[in-house]
């Protein structure tokens, strides 16, 4: 990448596929960044960037890519793949360009002491994964099997006259529990009658392509 093409990218500011980091931070943080974006659709980490998009580069470009790597080998399950790349930016400075791409292998996880968290990429904000995410990122094989019944029923016609649910909403709708009110639009999502969309709020589900037919 050259220096013109990086000034490019960081003029677009923070978002869904690019972080600024003037240096690579604690090491439960960068892998938390990392892991996000492989388990959305990618993105790219710019160290020596400042969060409002001065660029200061980093001293030591080996020390902080070790660094990078140590992370994500410590507290990242299982570890992401990236790509790293030195742009000159002065005479003693570099920025580093990280490119993590969506991962064929997710859902990925920060581990840190006995817990394990996944995180997703959303807006300009690396957040904790809701279950029906961590679940839909699972592969499974084979055609997908339902029944539609009342709840699913009901589920439809709110979609029909709002556009989107949440997984609360559809547990109140349909009287039922929440964990019930999961697996089924996790198993309507996988059968491409629901849309899955990442929220900052609370995750949300639309109709699929299935429904468009």
């Amino acid at each position: 990448m050259t220096l013109q093409n990086l000034s490019h990218r960081i003029e677009l500011g923070e978002g869904t596929f690019l972080e600024f980091k003037n240096r690579v931070p604690a090491p439960e943080r960068i892998a938390k960044e990392v892991v996000a974006f492989a388990n959305t659709r990618g993105g790219t980490l710019l160290l020596g960037v400042e969060d409002d998009g001065t660029v200061i580069g980093v001293k030591d470009a080996a020390e902080e890519e070790f660094a990078l790597e140590q992370a994500l080998r410590r507290h990242a399950r299982p570890v992401p793949a990236i790509e790293a790349e030195r742009v000159r930016v002065s005479r003693k400075r570099d920025v580093i360009v990280v490119t993590v791409r969506e991962s064929d292998r997710k859902p990925h996880y920060v581990v840190v002491k006995r817990s394990r968290t996944a995180y997703v990429r959303v807006d300009d904000k690396s957040l904790e994964a809701s279950g029906e995410a961590i679940g839909l990122m699972r592969k499974k094989t084979g055609d997908v099997l339902f029944e539609i019944r009342e709840k699913e029923r009901l589920l439809l016609k709110y979609l029909d006259l709002y556009g989107r649910i949440s997984v609360t909403q559809f547990a109140r709708l349909a009287g039922i529990s929440r964990r019930t009110a999961s697996r089924t639009l996790v198993l309507l999502t996988r059968a491409d009658v629901l849309a899955h969309h990442l929220d900052v709020n609370e995750d949300y589900f639309t109709h699929g392509k299935a429904m468009a037919l």
